[in-house]
């Protein structure tokens, strides 16, 4: 039975109405709002005032479509209450829009399952909070653009002159104000009325009209307005709010607008475009490439870290100078090394080691990265990026205090963050396969699906016609100058502007930055999602574009709009998205390149790797030579100092030579056999060792050659025997300047023998990946939610069940708790152990905590009573000392 035929059946209240709901309408509200749920509400009473609250009223304001947004407004400027038909001729005009009629209930549906709206179709009320926040006032502006009603904009003006209005638009005088204001509102909301009054209108005065009537609906007026302005006014047209101020009023502008709230609706989200198709297969090949690029990225820039990174800034985060040397390192732009930082560091491969002189470098997590299978390495890392809420696209911007923003330093985490990538995600993965997506369409949804603050709160820009009458005053006065959003403070909420130009535009910075990461880690090829790019988000396999080109389309060739695309697949939960990862990279590893146990030598002192190496050969030759270029191929070059460095590492001239003939698939080229041997030759025969530190030489005439360069000056080396000459610098300094000088010496240790200067992995103590900052409170699980609603249900029935006082206790105002004596206390329970009566109890726990329950006592003995709680939905013990009273439940 509807409200309509049963009137008592009609809540009164937010809480009547929560109460009317089924368990699955509170799990679906607790799971939209978790804020509502911390902490569990006693009741639905707390719940519904907890819904009503300011801050709650906001987040879900927030997250509401544009279209479901644009109904809050507009029952913002209805009646309270407004029917159903009310709202619909607000939304769809006076004419009807058959997609905005189809839509409405679906979105009056949302603000229902939000509790941002409440009661039947005949009633439609607008939470309190959300109405103020939305409502026009000189305080806060409507996006609407409307202005208050004749009753609020009439209020400030005295009775004559409100009589004289009447005259003048041809309505009979009345009694008092009020009447009047709702004779006058009366003729604004007659068309026919309304009409005739508008064909005596001259021309100058219906174009003031046009120019306010889609807002900002304020203006301003000279002590003697215009002619124009005079006609208006006289009609109440227009009607004053303050001294040289007017506003349109909300029923004249809505008459005008064919009784449309909103110049634009906007009832179906738009589609997301595709700019390109390419074939599937071009796609996945394209981002195994980007992917396996983003595995040696990461590994080479840990490498470089080797020993111990840059020192940690005093703040925190790495220096301009050492971001410019790691994008030098890894041959990057420099936002893009910050890009590589972050990640490495989201995922727990880096870290800083906590020491005094604070350094960053690889965790003992890494080891362990990198002898896992390519799939796993990247499946790690998309995770990681995927949920972080560090934004490396902010490195190098200012924050709120003008310091700053470096790569892995406070201030990055932006909690939109993943919200954003996923969205991106899920969105390209509801186009065909192969398709890449217009960046202008994709902003487009993204902005439907979360308006930007201007369209919540209406601070646009002023009209046109407030900007031609600021130039160009009119007839000597400065006519009706509408004010941007009216005269007053900024609309709401003035929490969560950012830095980089508040929250709205930095999530479409977001938008625009997954995009680039997704290339860039291989979740997309081609700016399409790759297959296991849709593996990754849970997606189902997208279906095929009709189009059948195999070439990707030109630049401003645009496909067709997709209407009926692939829905859209949920946000996934924590181990749902460890489950998909693992997925997605078992779908990447066949399509990575297979590791490589050979190199090509050339006579010119190179090596060229065909593509990936295994590691053992990886790692060796990237000792014995430096790295000339990368790409599909890359190519070593051998040097003096590259081998020297191979020999210092423990390698014999022998060892290098088997080395290269093992693993070349070209014979060992004459000049790079010379090279080492020539260096071989060369190498230990001098030795430097620690006095401060020597040098000794069995040939005395290379003792004799470097005491004579001038470049050994600053060594400050002086002879101590034939064969030894002592230095007043370490032996770390002297080996790097004899090396200077051309000499190869070895180090030696204080037994004589020659040291091996390998470099040992230098590793931070284990560390945990860097936690995100949550976007509020997390998502509740369904085990949470039961529990929360059983509890709310049963606190409900605590606070609402009739219930009549144990003879002789006071009575107990609804919402108290029970007040009765000890001794009326006892004998209560001890009573409703005997008849299995259920009552109603106060009890204050150990930390002063009150509540309410319904118990059904079991038995009471040394002043404890066991009972079953149905609050609690089990059985408990209380003391009596901290009962406060009884009551007999009335049914």
């Amino acid at each position: 039975m509807s409200t309509e035929e049963n009137p008592a059946a009609a809540p009164r209240s937010l809480a009547e109405a929560l109460r009317g709901r089924d368990d699955v309408s509170l799990a679906a509200l607790l799971r939209s709002r978790p804020d509502l749920i911390t902490p569990v509400p006693t009741d639905l009473t707390q719940l519904a005032t907890r819904a009503g609250t300011r801050a709650s009223v906001v987040r879900a304001l927030e997250r509401l479509d544009r279209f479901t947004l644009q109904t809050a407004q507009a029952l913002a400027i209805a009646s309270d209450p407004a029917t159903y038909d009310e709202l619909l001729g607000l939304m769809a005009g006076d004419d009807g829009d058959p997609a905005v009629s189809a839509a409405l209930p679906h979105a009056l549906g949302t603000l229902r399952a939000q509790a941002l709206v409440w009661g039947g179709d005949d009633r439609l009320r607008l939470v309190r909070t959300a109405r103020e926040l939305l409502a026009p006032s000189p305080q806060h502006p409507s996006p609407t653009g409307l202005g208050p009603t004749v009753r609020e904009a009439g209020a400030g003006i005295s009775p004559g002159r409100i009589q004289e209005i009447l005259a003048t638009a041809g309505l009979p005088s009345t009694h008092d104000s009020v009447s009047a204001l709702n004779a006058l509102a009366g003729l604004f909301d007659d068309p026919e009325a309304m009409s005739a009054l508008l064909d005596q209108a001259p021309s100058e005065s219906v174009e003031v009209l046009e120019r306010l009537v889609w807002g900002p609906p304020y203006g301003q007026v000279t002590a003697d307005p215009a002619p124009r302005l005079r006609w208006l006014l006289d009609r109440g047209l227009l009607l004053p709010t303050a001294p040289g101020t007017v506003v349109l009023p909300r029923e004249v502008a809505l008459r005008l607008r064919a009784g449309r709230a909103h110049r634009t609706t906007e009832p179906v989200p738009p589609p997301v475009a595709a700019a390109a198709a390419h074939r599937p297969q071009l796609v996945d090949a394209t981002a195994a490439g980007q992917a396996y690029t983003a595995l040696a990225t990461v590994e080479e820039l840990l490498k470089d870290w080797h020993e111990g990174g840059p020192a940690v800034l005093r703040a925190g985060g790495l220096s301009v100078r050492d971001l410019k040397r790691t994008a030098v390192a890894l041959d990057v732009p420099e936002p893009v090394a910050a890009f590589w930082v972050e990640l490495a560091y989201a995922a727990g491969l880096l870290a800083s080691d906590g020491e005094a002189d604070e350094r960053y470098a690889a965790t003992p997590a890494y080891d362990e990265w990198r002898e896992r299978p390519a799939g796993e390495r990247w499946a790690r890392l998309v995770t990681a990026w995927l949920a972080a809420t560090r934004t490396p696209g902010l490195v190098g911007e200012r924050d709120a205090k003008d310091r700053t923003l470096s790569a892995l330093g406070p201030g990055l985490d932006r909690s939109a963050a993943p919200e954003v990538r996923h969205r991106v995600l899920a969105l390209l993965a509801g186009l065909p396969e192969g398709a890449a997506p217009d960046a202008g369409s994709l902003l487009a949804r993204l902005r439907w699906e979360r308006p930007p603050r201007a369209d919540r709160t209406g601070g646009g820009a002023p009209s046109p016609y407030a900007r031609r009458t600021s130039a160009q005053p009119a007839e000597g006065t400065r006519g009706v100058a509408a004010r941007a959003g009216g005269p007053g403070a900024p609309g709401y909420p003035a929490d969560g502007a950012s830095g980089e130009g508040g929250e709205d535009d930095l999530r479409s910075r977001l938008a625009r930055w997954t995009l680039a990461e997704a290339e860039m880690l291989g979740v997309t090829g081609r700016g399409a999602l790759s297959s296991h790019g849709r593996a990754l988000i849970g997606a189902p396999p997208a279906p095929r574009h009709a189009d059948t080109r195999t070439e990707p389309a030109g630049p401003g060739d645009k496909l067709p709009v997709h209407h009926r695309q692939t829905p859209v697949p949920p946000a996934l939960s924590h181990a749902e998205q460890a489950t998909a990862a693992a997925a997605a990279g078992r779908l990447l590893d066949p399509l990575l390149p297979e590791p490589l146990d050979h190199v090509l030598l050339q006579a010119d002192l190179t090596a060229v790797a065909p593509g990936p190496l295994e590691r053992p050969l990886a790692d060796m030759l990237g000792v014995l030579a430096d790295v000339e270029s990368k790409g599909g191929a890359t190519v070593y070059r051998f040097t003096p100092a590259s081998v020297r460095r191979a020999l210092d590492a423990g390698q014999s001239a022998a060892d290098l030579h088997a080395f290269l003939t093992a693993h070349s698939r070209t014979p060992v080229p004459q000049p790079l056999a010379y090279l080492i041997d020539d260096v071989a030759r060369r190498h230990g025969h001098l030795r430097v060792g620690a006095a401060s530190s020597y040098v000794r030489c069995d040939d005395d005439a290379v003792l004799n050659e470097i005491l004579a360069d001038k470049r050994a000056a600053g060594l400050g080396l002086r002879r101590l025997a034939p064969t030894v000459l002592a230095a007043r610098t370490d032996p770390a300094a002297l080996l790097e300047g004899l090396r200077a000088m051309g000499f190869a010496p070895a180090a030696e240790s204080a037994e004589g023998d020659v040291l091996i200067a390998r470099a040992d992995a230098y590793r931070t103590p284990p560390r945990t990946p860097p936690e995100p900052v949550p976007d509020g409170p997390p998502v509740p699980d369904d085990t949470l939610l039961a529990a929360a609603i059983r509890a709310v249900r049963a606190g409900d029935l605590a606070s609402t069940a009739p219930r009549r006082p144990v003879a002789g206790a006071a009575d107990t105002a609804p919402g108290e708790l029970p007040r009765t004596t000890a001794a009326e206390t006892l004998a209560g329970l001890q009573a409703a152990v005997l008849t299995n009566d259920t009552l109603w109890i106060g009890y204050v726990n150990a930390e002063g905590g009150a509540s309410q329950r319904v118990i059904a006592p079991i038995r009471v003995e040394g002043g404890f009573v066991t009972a079953y709680d149905h609050t609690a939905d089990e059985v408990r013990t209380y003391p009596l000392h901290r009962i406060t009273g009884v009551a007999e439940l009335a049914e």
